[in-house]
């Protein structure tokens, strides 16, 4: 199964060329090496409105099983990142997060402050994650391996069943 990504990076030092994005490129290179496809990717700064248009408007085309944000969801005042997801999905997928953090405790006990949430918007499905490529690229690979069945889930496939 060919799973369609899109990766949106929260940060306003990128999004004012400050900084470089490296969370971004690191989830991309990742994503890639499993075969998938990045169909578009986007720096935003902390913006809550910003995020929230960009998140409705990129689930709601159609084209994408999973957008991946990485950073804004720390304790510093413009992390807001969770807040702008909360605010777009139908339905959260708890879980995902759950288990992304415990794992993560396992390397760093700063895992603890992550507030990132994932959660489905129609068909697609919303994965918060840190703003650290080495931190981001880590999470994301605790959840990999449920990923294709997820979207199968979420599309309704009838192939979903015999994947239990």
């Amino acid at each position: 199964m060919t799973l369609r990504f899109a990766i949106l990076t929260a940060s306003d030092r990128s999004a004012r060329g400050e900084r470089p994005d490296l969370s971004g490129p690191a989830l991309a290179e990742l994503v890639k090496s499993r075969g998938w496809t990045v169909v578009r990717q986007a720096i935003l700064p902390d913006d809550l409105i910003a995020l929230r248009e960009t998140l409705s408007a990129w689930a709601d085309r159609g084209d994408l099983d999973i957008i991946l944000v990485t950073g804004g969801t720390g304790f510093a005042p413009r992390d807001i990142t969770p807040e702008a997801t909360r605010a777009v999905i139908d339905r959260e997928a708890p879980g995902l997060a759950e288990s992304m953090r415990a794992a993560s405790l396992q390397v760093t006990p700063h895992a603890m402050l992550s507030r990132g949430v994932c959660g489905i918007r129609a068909s697609t499905l919303i994965i918060n994650l840190p703003g650290s490529p080495k931190a981001a690229v880590e999470n994301l690979q605790t959840i990999l391996p449920v990923l294709p069945h997820a979207v199968e889930l979420m599309h309704d496939s009838p192939d979903a069943e015999s994947h239990h």
